[in-house]
Parts: C-alpha cells; structure tokens; sequence
C-alpha cells in the first residue's frame, strides 16, 4: 500500500509522542484537521506531541451504492449486527502500522503514540489497537461503534495482556451512529478489560464540539506528558 496522505501539525518544542487522528468516512486528514481549527479557533497543537491526520485512500463504498469515497474500509451496511467487512479492515491496519512504525523510526515509543479518530476513524483505531498494538499508550473514539460480532472482541477473548486504555465520547442525539451502539461497544471492551470511559453528551448529533476536544486533550495530556530532559550526566 502507498503511504497515506497526511496533515501534520508539529510540536512547537521537542517531539517526544505522537497523536494519529482518523476522520470520518467520506472526509480527509486536511478536513478533519479543519473541522477541529474551526471549533477551538486554532489548530489542536501541543508542545512535545506531533499530531497527524492521515487521509484514508478512495475505495468503493457501499452504503453509498459502490461509488468512491475516502474511507478506512467498506461496511455492508451502517448498522451494529451485520459482519464486518474484515478484508478492508485488515488490509487497512496494513497501511496504519506502517504509519506507527515510521512515527517508531523517528524515536518515539509505542507507549508515547495515541491513536483515534471520530465516527468510522474511530471504529478503525479500535480494530488497528485493540487487535494489533495493544503496547499502545491509549485509544480515543468519538461518535464510534464496533459492530455486535466484530473481530476486536474475539481478540480480546484470547487477550492477557494490560490494554490501551479508551476515551469515548457520543452525542445522545446521533441518528447516524446511536447512542445506544456507542454505549453497547463501551460495555463490551470493558467486559473484556479494556480500561474505558464513556463521555456522554446531551442533545449532540453526529458531530464534534468544543467541550469534547477540550476534554480529549486533557486526556491527551495526561496519556502524553511532557517528559523531562534528559541529563547526559
């Protein structure tokens, strides 16, 4: 798979952890980017965190009667009980790994890289973290859903390992992805160890807004300090 195409804001002081933000489907890295600048009036930006959106390739989509659009992967349908799309998830988590590994390439450790994203972005770093990362630092989710049979929870059946732990976030007035199926992927990854918290708020659709990215990146911060220099002594 070619690398993704991306948006990055730097650090405005030593990187030391990076942040992988997914969009929704039907959106790019730019976009989301954009989305997040207009709500807080400036970029989500940190001193020592390097934050990417990355842009997922076009592919055909059938929600959408096949036609192209830019998603991490196909889904049958958008509901929570049909199966997933395995094929497209997996082959995606491909070109995601590869993202992480070159973040790895430039010195920062799996327990300093967070990944996450909103709606299908954050079904996607569920999958990608839950079944292939699990050393890393944490998850976040918002206005996402797994699917009732999807393939994390069999993977976390098998699981002995200390998981990432989520932050989730859902609007109680989603009509695109339920509250409901939000809440329902809450119980399950907490039922399988998955150390989670579920931020729930009223009368939010299926979008973001201020209060939410204030709390994700308190969150952040506190998954991502800044760590001290190190002494060559």
């Amino acid at each position: 798979m070619a690398a993704l195409r991306r948006s990055v804001v730097s650090p405005s002081g030593r990187h030391t952890a990076s942040l992988i933000f997914l969009h929704g489907s039907g959106d790019t890295g730019q976009g989301v980017r954009t989305w997040i600048k207009r709500i807080l009036n400036q970029d989500m930006a940190f001193q020592h965190i390097k934050v990417i959106y990355p842009t997922a390739p076009a592919r055909p989509y059938t929600p959408m009667n096949g036609a192209t659009s830019t998603v991490w992967f196909d889904r049958y349908k958008i509901c929570n009980d049909c199966p997933e799309h395995i094929e497209s998830i997996d082959s995606m988590c491909q070109g995601l790994t590869d993202l992480i590994n070159n973040e790895m390439k430039n010195g920062i450790t799996k327990d300093r890289i967070l990944i996450g994203g909103f709606s299908m972005g954050g079904g996607m770093a569920m999958h990608l973290a839950y079944r292939f990362h699990q050393d890393l630092a944490g998850v976040f989710a918002l206005s996402s859903f797994l699917n009732k049979d999807s393939a994390v929870y069999e993977a976390l059946k098998r699981n002995e390992s200390v998981l990432p732990e989520l932050f989730q976030c859902h609007g109680t007035a989603d009509e695109l992805v339920l509250y409901s199926w939000g809440e329902e992927t809450n119980k399950m990854l907490k039922s399988l160890g998955v150390p989670t918290s579920l931020h729930t708020f009223p009368n939010l659709n299926h979008e973001l807004n201020r209060t939410e990215i204030e709390e994700l990146k308190t969150w952040i911060l506190k998954k991502l300090p800044i760590e001290a220099e190190k002494s060559n002594e």
